[in-house]
């Protein structure tokens, strides 16, 4: 038997039956009545437990297949995948926010090394072309599902981030520990479309459009700690700010 959340139909309202059966099961979703891996009945059960027909429980379960709340497996049924991840623009890490949503996230050390600082990257930290700095490349998983590929440099002298559990621990709490603490940062959000490599790591097709971010972080000091790069796939994942007229 599958999860059988509580679901109420206005028969009377002019808002679809299979929307708001959709809305109703999100609303579950995000709020962990459902929780990953939960298996829902099949759509001929939930068609005769909420008195309806199949063809208006079928697009209402598309809705939440299509923003990847749901997904289909052959021979297991229909499965709860996660909510979609909001995340606040404010000087937190993913892992940090992920954490805090309750959610388990679970990381993949792509590459780690100590490099001279090329123009560029020296620019972004406020160094000397040449310095050493920390390359460091991950994967952020919720569950079995690619969120991010992230792309990160540091400043060598700040840490030793090779001897960090990258796996299990954010960056940003590595940081924190080595009594670096973030104060202000420079964030530009943008979107692109996927490269082949994007595609391959995040499990979207190539040319596929990605959220993206750039940001420079700074610690009480005022000094360039941290500057990222990130790609995030927009079926699950969103940025969200407050705007207040002055």
């Amino acid at each position: 038997m599958g999860a059988r959340p509580e679901i109420s139909l206005d028969r009377s309202s002019p808002v679809p039956l299979y929307f708001q059966m959709a809305e109703q099961l999100e609303g579950a979703i995000v709020s962990g009545t459902l929780a990953p891996g939960d298996k829902l009945d099949n759509e001929l059960v939930l068609a005769d437990r909420l008195g309806l027909s199949r063809p208006t429980v079928r697009p209402a379960i598309q809705v939440l297949v299509d923003k990847g709340m749901l997904v289909r497996k052959r021979g297991v049924g229909t499965q709860v995948v996660h909510g979609r991840v909001s995340r606040s623009v404010e000087l937190t890490s993913l892992h940090d926010d992920l954490t805090a949503a309750g959610q388990a996230p679970r990381t993949e050390v792509l590459s780690l090394a100590r490099l001279e600082a090329s123009e560029e990257s020296a620019r972004a930290l406020q160094l000397e072309p040449g310095s050493p700095v920390w390359s460091l490349e991950r994967v952020r998983y919720i569950g079995d599902e690619p969120l991010a590929l992230m792309q990160n440099l540091l400043p060598a002298s700040l840490l030793d981030l090779a001897a960090v559990d990258l796996a299990d621990n954010g960056l940003y709490a590595a940081l924190r520990r080595a009594g670096i603490w973030m104060r202000v940062a420079k964030q530009r959000i943008g979107a692109r479309r996927a490269d082949a490599r994007e595609s391959r790591l995040l499990g979207e097709r190539r040319g596929a459009p990605l959220l993206t971010m750039q940001r420079t972080a700074y610690d009480d000091a005022g000094r360039a700690v941290e500057y990222g790069e990130h790609a995030y796939r927009p079926d699950l994942y969103a940025f969200e700010l407050t705007l207040v007229d002055r």
